[in-house]
């Protein structure tokens, strides 16, 4: 397990209700202790924020990064196994708007833990459920063509692979100022 801050972009819009679903029945534990999301920094591209940076620090270094990045719609992709595991996803494009939002982060001048994998947008359907072939199928068949809204940005204190406590919540392409959760 990892600890530390991890930023997400939950899913608005409405292809979150149609995630939602799939993961209530997919992997109840998951839709109750997560909203869906795009994890941003934490898991792929840069491992997490140091448990020791100051909220204020974080605050301080993705204001910029928010005001400089316009909200998006964004498709998911066919679902597929995560790299080198048994958990199904939704991947995004890491090309374009969300690869520029991921770089301003990296480049934001904060600290990252080693990430595990390359950056790989996606929306995780199922994380704690043992998949059997028919469960896998299933979920591999889903699709989910309504648009992917991503207009906020939020850090959280957690320690992965869910849960933990937020810290932040920005808006994307706002000059209006970061609030504390």
């Amino acid at each position: 397990m990892k600890r530390g801050y991890f930023i997400v972009a939950q899913i608005t819009g409405p292809a979150r209700e149609a995630v939602l679903d799939v993961q209530q029945w997919a992997d109840p534990k998951l839709a109750k202790e997560t909203r869906p999301h795009v994890t941003l920094v934490g898991s792929s591209g840069v491992g997490p924020i140091p448990t020791d940076t100051p909220v204020e620090a974080l605050r301080d270094a993705l204001t910029p990064v928010g005001e400089a990045s316009a909200p998006m719609t964004l498709q998911f992709g066919r679902p597929m196994r995560f790299m080198q595991t048994d958990i199904i996803v939704l991947p995004l494009d890491p090309h374009g708007a969300l690869r520029a939002l991921h770089e301003r982060i990296a480049t934001s001048g904060l600290r990252f833990a080693r990430a595990r994998f390359s950056f790989s947008p996606h929306c995780t359907l199922n994380f704690f459920t043992t998949l059997t072939p028919a469960s896998e199928r299933r979920l591999l068949r889903v699709r989910v063509p309504e648009p992917v809204v991503i207009d906020r940005i939020q850090c959280y204190l957690t320690v992965e692979p869910v849960g933990g406590r937020q810290v932040l919540d920005l808006a994307l392409g706002s000059a209006s100022p970061a609030r504390n959760a």
